[in-house]
């Protein structure tokens, strides 16, 4: 990367304000503003001690898996800021603070929770091989790959790994297990609360991610074979991380169904390769224009 001519911000052009990733900036700022410690959570200790054993190893287990992963997503996003940063995309890069700052939170939330229900034991135990594989290999490695290896080819696996398969198929039915499990019986209205917040800050990470990875192929089409590929090596995992339940063939102590939250996942995951294939034949250009016309989040 050569010198910087001049500053965006100061330029006759100033910010582009069409552009998706300031606009989730802007969104960032009137929606992800919330805070973890004003969430009231003295029914949800009350709901969880009055749950019978297996309602409680589903929701903690649950909410090790969302911990563990809102940390490790916390921790290893730095590298793409960076990234984009030394690009000098100055928009996306002020939408990726709020990014930073909401992962951050998350994080705090689910650790609020914990402690707000008497939670204090080591959760380790929950995180079995495949979850392990996902956090502690592929997603860092990912990553931090980008210390080193700036590639387009780079940076769609990372922003893949983070934003289409651990956002968009593993924190979405995550959610969905969350609601089937606990809103339907009107259980942990605190959590439910975050969850709600969360889900919202999610759904803007997961569009900032479609958006970079359409940028990525309309630059360099091969770029979506590459998505593709590594979506195909991620996709047995999302459902491998229901196995732990008793019983992967039936229902959840809460009656979820394991296949139904299977299913979801499957579905996560079509969902985002279809989105993605729009871009294939798209110019910048269209594509930008495009993304005005379907902000959704």
């Amino acid at each position: 990367m050569g010198m910087r001519n001049g500053f965006v911000s100061i330029s006759q052009k100033g910010f582009d304000q069409e552009l998706l990733p300031y606009q989730l900036y802007q969104k960032a700022k009137r929606y992800g503003i919330w805070n973890p410690q004003d969430i009231d959570f003295t029914q949800d200790r009350e709901d969880y001690a009055n749950m019978n054993p297996e309602q409680k190893e589903e929701t903690l287990g649950r909410i090790a898996g969302f911990l563990g992963g809102e940390e490790a997503v916390t921790l290893d996003l730095l590298p793409l800021i960076m990234v984009i940063a030394e690009e000098g995309r100055l928009e996306e890069e002020m939408f990726l603070t709020t990014f930073l700052f909401e992962e951050a939170k998350h994080t705090e939330f689910f650790r609020l929770v914990l402690d707000n229900i008497g939670e204090s034991g080591d959760l380790h135990h929950f995180h079995d091989d495949v979850y392990k594989r996902i956090f502690h290999e592929i997603l860092p490695n990912a990553l931090h790959r980008l210390l080193t290896d700036k590639s387009p080819e780079a940076i769609a696996e990372a922003s893949t790994v983070y934003n289409m398969f651990v956002e968009g198929v593993l924190a979405e039915t995550g959610y969905y297990a969350f609601y089937e499990a606990l809103s339907k019986t009107g259980l942990m209205p605190g959590l439910m609360q975050g969850i709600g917040y969360l889900k919202t800050d999610e759904s803007r990470h997961i569009s900032y991610g479609t958006f970079l990875l359409q940028r990525l192929i309309c630059e360099h089409r091969h770029i979506y074979d590459v998505i593709a590929k590594k979506m195909d090596e991620l996709a047995p995992m999302a459902t491998h991380l229901y196995d732990w339940m008793d019983d992967p063939q039936g229902v959840s102590a809460f009656g979820v169904k394991i296949t139904d939250l299977k299913q979801f996942a499957k579905k996560q995951l079509s969902v985002r390769m279809e989105v993605l294939a729009r871009a294939k034949g798209q110019t910048i250009e269209e594509l930008y224009k495009h993304t005005r016309t379907t902000i959704d989040v």
